[in-house]
């Protein structure tokens, strides 16, 4: 099994192509007003237009009005939508478009009955939970709280790392990872050393299984 990578927060274009040119396979837009990396949906498509085919293109909402989410949509032209709020399996499903949804993991949460519910999702983001903020937090969750029949199905998330990236896909062994402030320079502003390591730490689990 090999794991994709996710670079999200992608706020300017030398990000864009540097995570590309790095071997990341889907970059993330946020459109989530209160966020360090929200973007606007015309500079994201402005972005957009200058990349190379075969990236998966993913715009994040967190309990977005759906109106909003259209016009992001229209102007964007994402691949994928991504949730990370509160919204319903119906809710997600509206915008005739494939979706993630992202649960914030902890101790107590049914995982098993809470992928069943978004049955219809392209795929779970398993991501950290901390009160009061739906994503980016920068700590990671017990990864050993993840069902195993689940483990290859998932993406991974939650303080990812160069320096943890590799033990994260060794233990879970997940379709993909998702990284963000793990690679980041500052917040909102990728760091080109810590996506190219982020990479090689990926890559080097490939080639060790």
């Amino acid at each position: 099994m090999i794991s994709r990578v996710k670079i999200c927060g992608i706020t300017q274009l030398q990000d864009a192509q540097a995570a590309i040119a790095a071997g990341a396979s889907a970059l993330g837009f946020v459109f989530y007003a209160p966020s360090v990396r929200c973007i606007a949906p015309a500079k994201a498509a402005e972005i957009i237009a200058q990349l190379p085919p075969f990236i998966t293109i993913t715009a994040l909402f967190v309990d977005e009005n759906s109106a909003v989410i259209s016009d992001v949509i229209e102007i964007v032209q994402p691949d994928l939508l991504q949730f990370h709020g509160s919204e319903s399996a119906a809710f997600c499903q509206q915008f005739n478009r494939s979706y993630i949804k992202a649960l914030r993991v902890r101790e107590g949460l049914n995982l098993l009955d809470a992928v069943a519910e978004y049955s219809s999702a392209r795929a779970i983001l398993l991501d950290t939970y901390v009160k009061g903020v739906p994503g980016g937090t920068g700590a990671a969750f017990n990864w050993q709280l993840i069902p195993l029949e689940i483990q290859s199905k998932i993406i991974l998330a939650g303080g990812l790392t160069p320096e943890n990236v590799a033990s994260a896909i060794a233990q879970v062994k997940p379709f993909a990872v998702d990284v963000s402030g793990g690679v980041e320079a500052r917040p909102g502003i990728k760091c080109l050393h810590k996506i190219t390591e982020f990479m090689r730490q990926v890559h080097r689990v490939k080639i060790a299984e």
